[in-house]
C-alpha cells in the first residue's frame, strides 16, 4: 500500500459538483492499494497516520500527529498511485489491486484511524472526484509498506 499524505487547511471534494466531503485543518490523503496487499497493510497504514508528526509544535517544529491536533483526514482511494509509466507515455496499472478487494481495504483503513480517535470523510470509491485544498506549509509525505 502507498499513501500520499498533504497536510491542509481546509478541503473539500466533490463528485459531479455535488459536495460530498469536506473537512478543516487536517490531511487529505491519496490511498492506493497494491496488487496482494491485505488487511496487516492497510491496518500499519492507519497507524501510521494516525501517529504521523508533521504539525507544527509550540516552538514551530513537526513535532505533532493529526491526533494531536484534533485535525481531521480527507481520505481518498486512488488506485493511479500504481501507475507505472517507466515504459512508453501511457502508465500501466497492473500493480493496482481489483476494486472490489481494494475498495474493503480501503474501508478497512479509514474505520482503522477512526478507531484512532482520527475522525475521517471518505471520497467516493471509483468515482471522478474534484477535490479542492489548500495546503499547509506545504508539506507532502510518501510512505508505502514493504
Amino acid at each position: 500500500m502507498k499513501f500520499v499524505a498533504q497536510r491542509v487547511l481546509r478541503a473539500r471534494l466533490s463528485v459531479n459538483g455535488k459536495p460530498v466531503s469536506e473537512i478543516g485543518h487536517g490531511l487529505v490523503v491519496y490511498f492506493g492499494v497494491r496488487a496482494g496487499d491485505g488487511e496487516a497493510e492497510a491496518k500499519k497504514c492507519a497507524a501510521k497516520l494516525a501517529a504521523l508528526r508533521i504539525f507544527r509544535d509550540g516552538e514551530g517544529k513537526m513535532n505533532l500527529s493529526v491526533r494531536d491536533v484534533k485535525g481531521e483526514i480527507l481520505f481518498v482511494s486512488q488506485f493511479t498511485l500504481y501507475g507505472d509509466a517507466r515504459k512508453g507515455n501511457r502508465p500501466s496499472f497492473t500493480e493496482a489491486e481489483r476494486p472490489e478487494r481494494a475498495e474493503a481495504l480501503y474501508r478497512l483503513a479509514a474505520e482503522e484511524l477512526e478507531g484512532c480517535g482520527v475522525p475521517v470523510s471518505l471520497g467516493v470509491f471509483g468515482a471522478d472526484m474534484t477535490i479542492e485544498q489548500t495546503n499547509d506549509g506545504p508539506v507532502t509525505i510518501i510512505y508505502e509498506t514493504e
